[in-house]
């Protein structure tokens, strides 16, 4: 194990004149070009929010079994609501959580010829009864979430050479967001367990907040995982995979992994992710030609599938994969046509 650390970067610099907002923006570049993931400082939200949304997510995950199963996912076709410890897979094996996976709060669409496949996750969320101002709660983390990914949108679009609006015409028509909130209850293992198995993200960015003092986050660099704790209201931000469409793997979506907290712990974690709509393509940024040479190329994800620019096509197949419970019961004939499909 490493004991290296993954850059911290404060956001406030971009509104400490041209000089600093510039050295922001080569750092933010910079760190996702090397890392794939950073720690994001100086974005300027209220700790109350920070400690709101983690004191909402104990009260939900304290509730009785039948509160959190009244919205349990397998009764959503759009893979929203309560999953249960051990409901979700990652790489085949159990990933070791509960957590209430929420998206944006639209109407469904329904199945039909010409209907694209990833268009069966868009539609309403699930909500607790016994926990009414939970939806509260996560309209205001999501509205706070939202402006600060576009900001560091912007900041990437103009580290790459690009205008900083050449992002805007993917994501002004309804984008495809996911919240979700974590609990890894602790096992009594004498070999850490998987919490979340390695992966990659499937979007475009994610925030993730971390309770203080909780530990478990590693990000793979060069062979090794990299710990990565978390740090007073700050959030964890890695890039997932349409930036590495986006700049032909200059920009690098990093696998990363959660292990489990030891006996007698439990850790709550909120990742905010965000992406485009979802028939929307990431356009391709045309790099200047020092940046060009150090593109790596588009990889593979993590499970060895190619990565799609339509960001629905990618994040359907992630959902299937995760959810294959869900996935049985709402989706056969995309289960069926999986399986059919050749291997890569």
């Amino acid at each position: 194990m490493t004991t290296a650390t993954l850059p911290v970067l404060d956001l406030s610099r971009l509104n400490q004149g041209d000089d600093e907002a510039a050295a922001f923006r080569r750092e933010l570049r910079d760190a996702t070009h090397e890392y794939g993931f950073f720690y994001l400082t100086g974005h300027g939200i209220p700790h109350e929010l920070f400690d709101g949304i983690i004191g909402t997510a104990r009260e939900f995950f304290d509730l009785p079994d039948a509160d959190k199963l009244e919205i349990e996912n397998i009764k959503s076709r759009h893979f929203r609501g309560y999953t249960r410890v051990g409901g979700e897979l990652t790489q085949g094996r159990v990933d070791w959580r509960e957590q209430i996976d929420i998206g944006p709060e639209r109407a469904a669409v329904e199945k039909g010829e010409g209907v694209a496949p990833f268009w069966t996750l868009e539609g309403p969320n699930q909500w607790p009864t016994a926990l009414p101002h939970l939806r509260d709660v996560v309209a205001e983390w999501q509205a706070q979430m939202d402006a600060l990914s576009i900001t560091l949108m912007r900041a990437w679009a103009e580290s790459l050479g690009a205008d900083p609006d050449v992002f805007d015409a993917a994501f002004a028509h309804e984008p495809s967001t996911l919240i979700k909130i974590v609990r890894y209850p602790g096992k009594d293992d004498p070999e850490p367990q998987q919490g979340v198995g390695a992966h990659k993200d499937f979007g475009v960015l994610t925030l993730l907040y971390v309770e203080e003092g909780k530990v478990g986050l590693q990000v793979e660099k060069d062979g090794d995982w990299i710990d990565a704790p978390p740090l007073p209201y700050a959030f964890v931000v890695n890039i997932g995979e349409l930036l590495e469409v986006a700049t032909e793997g200059y920009l690098r979506a990093t696998i990363h992994r959660v292990v489990s907290p030891g006996s007698g712990q439990d850790r709550i974690s909120v990742p905010y992710f965000y992406a485009p709509a979802l028939d929307a393509t990431i356009p391709s940024i045309p790099l200047p030609d020092e940046l060009r040479a150090q593109a790596g190329g588009v990889t593979a994800d993590a499970h060895g599938e190619p990565l799609f620019s339509t960001y629905g096509e990618n994040a359907i197949k992630s959902r299937l994969r995760a959810h294959p419970d869900v996935a049985a019961i709402h989706h056969p004939e995309l289960v069926s046509a999986r399986t059919a499909a050749p291997t890569h």
